[in-house]
């Protein structure tokens, strides 16, 4: 007789033990064991729990292959779904097979999971293992179906509600709860004050304050104080929320008439704009994606957004400073080039219609397409492609936590007809999808490769750009963990292209994420392990540290509504000295709108408490020592990272945490 002892591992989220009976089989290379029932003196199997067995077979099993669960009812007692983490199998031989389950079984169908050494379709050889990974894949392709949601947009999962989704990409009884809870608590907070409802413009800053009392955080309280500031107005495309769309300016364009005549008498150290753009000090920022959007109606009345061209200077002391702004595409006679010399209202009102239309940029392109609609291509095309088996898929899953029905209520709750981003923001409705194209039929393959990004915008070398200097050491660590990992099971390029699935996967994003635009640069097929590591680092860098980036300060630099107005009242100002006080207040978005917008941000800034940082991998998919410790290695740097990026910020008076491996989750899961 041969012993097997077999430990069951059952899930330590809520809800997740069974009191159903549970029976296993073991199949191995040379036979396979009864189907066994798991009879367990505790009555039943609870959360969090290691229950150990003895499994009895007349003869050895050879090396093993799967396992088989399944579980039964008791008399009386109610079918109930069941978690199960993983089994582990100690073989007569002194052995230890691990099967990595991660499944909820909530059926009485027989489940197969295979043992967890990676095998790629090339090396399955047993007639078995081959039907259980095409039973696998077969089964996920019905479960992950893709859908087009629009038009010229990325394809995404296929589902009417959250509980359509299959139930391991669905978020856990506390996330759900605490999503619930913070979506609710501030709005409620803020109808109980009056403020929700209210339709009417706001009289004065002090009023606005009153509102911004209910939810703050440190950085949100400096914003407020240096909102009108333009060393601030500067710092904020380096180092706020949008990081994305500054870049240094070889030649101004034909369309932003700025000459040196206009600014010489207020650039910082300098001769002329000319010699400044040459010594590389001047930078644009430009939402020419914007130009012509139609933008929204709220509270029955028509809202303005505009496309402006932003012209900065670092300065001697390494400040960016804004020294021209023009307000729409088409320069002309009804569209001033605003200056820092302008009257304090001029000047200020064409800050605050940028940081407006930073915020749809931000929002569609930056923040939902580049890294939420994105990443969610990236996890489709995973579950449909690749079986657990896969090496790749045991690297990326851990990458697509909840990233699938945060998507769904994005969705639902934001860009739907009824969604807050719709009613609420000046693009929203038309305005959204048409940006939403723009960038799609723009987005290039190089743009979302960090390294490439910077050095294509020009900014290698502009002082204090944070989101740069940790950007690129947290590329450089994900790309070195890829390619060790990668590097483990793929030893040449003939490896990666006999690799059926690898291919699939890969035409699958080149088709729904990209559209299938050639122009993209995304590969329709994988050629090398070098083309292979550099598309899996940009899925995981894009799901982790650029989502962070783009995501994290939402409610530090948009709580306080005049620094991000997510809308605004009357058209750009058509020349110079209009402006004042009162028609500042009558731009603004009106308080209903105001509370609504802050209240967003603060539930997309809002950490969760089973929140999983990047690094950590609770589910153990990988079994094999090199791949291990390569995860080991790569959590060791990203914490000397993360210490050294506290010791930094520790000295800033505006802390650049975004991109701290600490505080940033390992998917797109907000």
């Amino acid at each position: 007789m041969a012993q097997y002892k077999v430990t069951v591992f059952t899930g330590s989220m809520a809800q997740a033990g069974t009191m159903n009976k549970l029976y296993i089989k073991l199949v191995g290379a040379e036979g396979e064991s009864d189907h066994r029932w798991l009879a367990n003196l505790k009555g039943g199997f609870y959360q969090g729990a290691a229950d150990l067995f003895t499994v009895w077979c007349s003869a050895p099993l050879g090396r093993l292959l799967l396992v088989e669960l399944d579980k039964k009812t008791l008399p009386l007692m109610p079918q109930d779904a069941w978690f199960c983490s993983k089994v582990t199998v100690e073989t007569p031989e002194g052995e230890t097979a691990h099967f990595p389950v991660y499944r909820w079984i909530s059926d009485l169908e027989k489940h197969l999971f295979r043992e967890g050494t990676a095998y790629r379709v090339f090396d399955e050889k047993h007639p078995l293992a081959i039907y259980c990974r095409e039973m696998e894949l077969k089964s996920r392709a019905q479960d992950y179906s893709w859908d087009v949601p629009g038009e010229g947009l990325p394809h995404a999962i296929k589902a009417e509600s959250p509980l359509d989704l299959p139930c391991e990409v669905r978020f856990s009884f506390t996330k759900t709860t605490q999503f619930l809870f913070t979506a609710s608590s501030a709005l409620t907070e803020l109808s109980l004050k009056g403020y929700a409802n209210s339709k009417k413009l706001w009289k004065n800053i002090d009023d606005i304050g009153q509102v911004f009392t209910c939810n703050r955080t440190p950085i949100s309280d400096y914003v407020q104080e240096h909102w009108r500031e333009d060393e601030f107005f500067g710092y904020q495309f380096l180092n706020g929320v949008n990081p994305t769309i500054i870049r240094r300016c070889y030649q101004l364009p034909a369309n932003f008439p700025v000459t040196d005549d206009m600014v010489r008498a207020f650039l910082h150290g300098a001769s002329s704009l000319t010699d400044e753009i040459k010594k590389g000090n001047i930078y644009l920022v430009d939402y020419k994606q914007l130009d012509g959007v139609t933008a929204n109606k709220i509270n029955g009345k028509q809202q303005y957004l505009t496309a402006p061209l932003v012209l900065l200077q670092k300065t001697p002391n390494d400040k960016l400073i804004p020294v021209a702004i023009q307000l729409k595409q088409k320069p002309g006679e009804d569209n001033p080039i605003f200056f820092p010399t302008d009257s304090e209202y001029d000047w200020l009102m064409a800050k605050i219609f940028v940081r407006s239309a930073d915020f749809s940029e931000h929002q569609l392109n930056a923040h939902l397409l580049r890294t939420h609609l994105l990443s969610e291509v990236f996890a489709v095309a995973l579950l449909r492609n690749l079986p657990m088996v896969h090496p790749l898929y045991k690297l990326l899953i851990p990458h697509t936590r909840y990233t699938l029905q945060i998507n769904f209520l994005a969705r639902l709750l934001l860009i739907s007809k009824d969604g807050v981003f719709t009613q609420f923001a000046a693009s929203g409705g038309e305005g959204m999808f048409t940006i939403l194209r723009r960038a799609v039929s723009s987005l290039t393959y190089s743009s979302l490769c960090l390294p490439e990004d910077i050095a294509a915008r020009g900014l290698e070398s502009i002082p204090n750009f944070y989101y740069r200097d940790d950007g690129l050491r947290l590329w450089d660590m994900i790309h070195r963990l890829v390619q060790g990992v990668i590097g483990h099971y793929y030893k040449s390029d003939f490896d990666v292209q006999q690799d059926s699935e690898l291919q699939n996967w890969i035409k699958d994003i080149f088709i729904h994420g990209f559209l299938s635009r050639a122009s993209s640069g995304v590969p329709q097929s994988l050629d090398t392990v070098k083309e292979l590591v550099k598309i899996v680092t940009v899925a995981i860098f894009t799901g982790s540290a650029q989502h962070s980036a783009v995501n994290s300060g939402q409610f530090d630099y948009g709580g306080w509504m005049p620094n991000t107005p997510i809308t605004l009242q009357l058209p750009p100002p058509s020349g110079k000295g209009q402006c004042n006080e009162a028609l500042l207040f009558r731009t603004l978005p009106d308080v209903n709108t105001t509370v609504q917008g802050m209240s967003t941000m603060w539930l997309l800034s809002k950490q969760s408490t089973d929140f999983v940082r990047l690094g950590e991998y609770p589910e153990g998919h990988f079994s094999e020592d090199a791949p291990c410790r390569l995860i080991k290695e790569f959590q060791a740097e990203l914490k000397a990272f993360s210490e050294s990026v506290k010791a930094r910020n520790s000295g800033l008076d505006v802390p650049y945490t975004y991109m701290d491996p600490e505080l940033m989750e390992n998917s797109v899961a907000i």
